[in-house]
């Protein structure tokens, strides 16, 4: 893969989404999202999702220019229409009343409908715990997990991420409920490379390593029985709170064509908070198993990969590098 400078992809994203109508802050934020899932070693989430953000601009189901609406049905509950928005930037406006009415109330929550899909839950979860507030962030999505036992899609990947400021870099943990993200298995499908056993079934209820066969299949639920009780719980938080679409009638996350009708979920809590540092530690320190080099903290991971990205460069298949030359030149020439 070519090793590409974060600050070229930066000014190219940023560019494309200027001309395709997006006003340069909210371009700006739109980028920061995707790129931040390419430096943490996140390509599902990254940057071969905006051409995809592009079309769904020019096809009328995405609004580059509103921030969303907002009215406070409670002194604490903040209910955001999104006007068709694009997710971060929607999302992010959001997470700037929350997080100043929660220093006031002790916590706050935004409940958000009528917006574009938010991406990487983990970019919102570090962005509030860096600035010493705790948060709980929930999105849903098309049908795209079996249930239990089951073989068909019925439930979304309904992701959680969770932040807690520390002393040091905040704890933050980011994980979808099921195995893995239908954002992953794309990734996957645009390298040609198979799926590991057991991450998802084809469009018959069967089980795949089929990239392609997985994308129009379904993807197992992570832990068995207790991550798809997880994933229902989640979705049923987030759907029923935000006033929006629900398992197989949610739309729009992954086309671009259909009005996104799915929801977000973000609670942010203020006030002191323990320290935390001296136990964290204690679990680096842990005595690793066999053929595990350390232990680490949720969130370390990505932070690695993100200092060594933004050193090296951050390496893009091929297709996708040209794709997105291709797409600079369609947008300078439209």
């Amino acid at each position: 893969m070519p090793l590409i400078d974060a600050q070229t992809l930066r000014r190219l994203s940023t560019q494309i989404l200027i001309h395709a109508g997006v006003p340069e802050p909210s371009a700006a934020s739109q980028t920061d999202l995707l790129l931040e899932a390419e430096l943490r070693g996140v390509p599902s989430h990254g940057l071969l999702r905006l051409r995809r953000v592009v079309e769904r601009i020019g096809n009328g189901v995405a609004n580059p220019a509103s921030v969303g609406r907002h009215y406070w049905r409670r002194e604490a509950f903040l209910e955001v229409d999104g006007e068709m928005g694009l997710g971060p930037v929607v999302a992010l406006a959001a997470l700037d009343q929350i997080a100043i009415r929660a220093r006031q109330t002790g916590i706050a929550v935004a409940a958000i409908h009528n917006s574009n899909h938010i991406g990487m839950l983990g970019y919102y979860a570090e962005r509030i715990a860096q600035a010493g507030q705790t948060i709980l962030a929930f999105s849903t999505s098309e049908a795209l997990v079996h249930p239990w036992g089951g073989r068909k899609a019925m439930l979304g990947t309904n992701p959680i991420a969770i932040g807690v400021p520390t002393q040091g870099e905040p704890f933050v943990m980011d994980t979808a409920t099921s195995i893995v993200s239908m954002g992953e298995v794309h990734d996957y499908a645009s390298r040609g490379e198979p799926l590991p056993e057991g991450w998802a079934l084809d469009a018959q209820g069967n089980p795949t390593t089929d990239a392609a066969a997985a994308k129009a299949g379904a993807l197992a639920p992570f832990g068995g029985a207790k991550g798809y009780a997880l994933g229902l719980a989640f979705g049923l938080l987030a759907s029923s709170l935000a006033g929006a679409a629900l398992g197989r009638d949610v739309h729009g996350t992954l086309d671009s064509h259909s009005i996104c009708n799915k929801g977000d979920l973000f609670i942010v809590i203020d006030g002191p908070n323990a320290l935390l540092d001296d136990y964290l530690d204690m679990l680096r320190q842990a005595e690793p198993a066999e053929g595990v080099e350390k232990v680490l903290i949720p969130g370390e991971r990505g932070r690695a990969c993100r200092a060594e990205r933004l050193r090296i460069g951050v390496p893009l298949a091929e297709p996708l590098w040209s794709d997105l030359q291709r797409l600079a030149a369609e947008q300078e020439g439209a």
